[in-house]
C-alpha cells in the first residue's frame, strides 16, 4: 500500500525512498498506530519527531539559499573577455560529484541532513557557473529564467492546493513515463555528442526545437506536483522528521532541473531573433 502511495517519477522522492526511511525508524510504525488511534478518539501522546510542511519548507529554504550563495560564487568563476567566455576545467569534476552526492542521497535518505547541503553547495557552483555563461550570451536572461521559476513553482502550487490538478495514479503514470522519456532522449544526445553530433532540432532554434524544450519544461513543472503529493503524503502518514530533509532535497532537483529548462527555452527563444 505504501508503495503505491508514495509512486513518484523524481528518484529522489520516490516510494522505495520513503520505505528506507521509514523501515530506519523504529517508532515510525508506532507513529502510525499512533494515527489510527486519534482516527478512533483514543486518547495518545503527542508525537513531535514527525515530519511537518513548515519543516519542510524551511529545509527546502536552507538548501535554496545554499545553491544561490555557492551559485554566486560558480558565476564569478566566468571568465568574460572581448575575445572568449570561458569557465574554468574543474566545474566538470564538481558536476560528476553533485551528481554522486545525489545518486548516494537517493539510496541513502537518512543521510539528506548531511548530503543534501553539499549537494545544493555542489551543484551551486555549476548552476552559477551555466549561468553567466548563458549571461554572457544573452544579457538578462538568467533573471528572467529565475524570476519564471518562481512563478511556474508558485503556479503549481496554486494548482495542486486547490485541486484544480489533482494527483491521481494515472496522473504519476503519464508523468513517469514522460520523465523516461526526457531522461532517454538526454542520454542519446550525450551518446550523439561523443561522436561530435546532436540530436536534430533538441538544440535548434526551430519551431520543432522550441516545442520539444516547452514539452521538457512542462514535464519537469509537472514533477513539482508529484513532490508536493509526497509531501502531503508523507505528512499524513507521520513520516519521521528526517523526511523532511529528504524531501527538500528532492524538490530542490527538481527546481534546478526547471530552471535549466526554462534557461534553455529562453536561449532558443533568444536565437530566433
Amino acid at each position: 500500500m505504501a508503495r503505491k502511495a508514495f509512486s513518484n517519477s523524481n528518484p529522489a522522492l520516490s516510494d522505495a525512498a520513503f520505505e528506507r526511511i521509514a523501515a530506519s525508524e523504529a517508532g515510525w510504525a508506532a507513529g502510525t498506530q499512533q494515527k489510527v488511534q486519534e482516527d478512533l478518539g483514543i486518547p495518545t501522546a503527542t508525537r513531535t519527531d514527525t515530519m511537518t510542511v513548515r519543516g519542510t519548507i524551511w529545509a527546502t529554504a536552507a538548501l535554496l539559499v545554499l545553491v544561490v550563495g555557492a551559485g554566486i560564487y560558480g558565476w564569478n568563476q566566468v571568465n568574460i573577455t572581448a575575445e572568449e567566455v570561458t569557465w574554468p576545467g574543474w566545474i566538470f569534476p564538481v558536476a560528476l560529484v553533485a551528481f554522486g552526492v545525489a545518486m548516494v542521497t537517493c539510496f541513502k535518505p537518512n543521510l539528506a541532513r548531511i548530503t543534501g547541503p553539499i549537494y545544493a553547495l555542489l551543484q551551486g557552483v555549476v548552476l552559477g557557473a551555466i549561468s553567466g555563461l548563458y549571461n554572457a550570451a544573452w544579457d538578462g536572461i538568467v533573471l528572467q529564467a529565475v524570476s519564471l521559476t518562481i512563478g511556474v513553482f508558485f503556479m503549481m502550487l496554486f494548482l495542486f492546493g486547490t485541486r484544480i490538478i489533482r494527483v491521481t495514479e494515472k496522473l504519476r503514470m503519464g508523468i513517469v513515463a514522460a520523465t523516461g522519456a526526457v531522461f532517454l532522449v538526454y542520454m542519446a544526445n550525450l551518446v550523439f555528442s561523443l561522436f561530435g553530433a546532436d540530436l536534430p532540432f533538441l538544440h535548434e532554434s526551430s519551431a520543432i526545437g522550441i516545442a520539444i524544450s516547452l514539452v521538457i519544461v512542462g514535464v519537469a513543472a509537472f514533477n513539482l506536483l508529484l513532490d508536493f503529493d509526497f509531501v502531503e503524503r508523507g505528512v499524513a502518514a507521520g513520516a519521521p522528521a528526517k523526511t523532511e530533509w529528504y524531501a527538500a532535497f528532492g524538490l530542490v532537483v527538481t527546481i534546478v532541473w526547471l530552471y535549466l529548462e526554462l534557461l534553455r527555452l529562453l536561449a532558443l527563444l533568444q536565437g530566433r531573433d
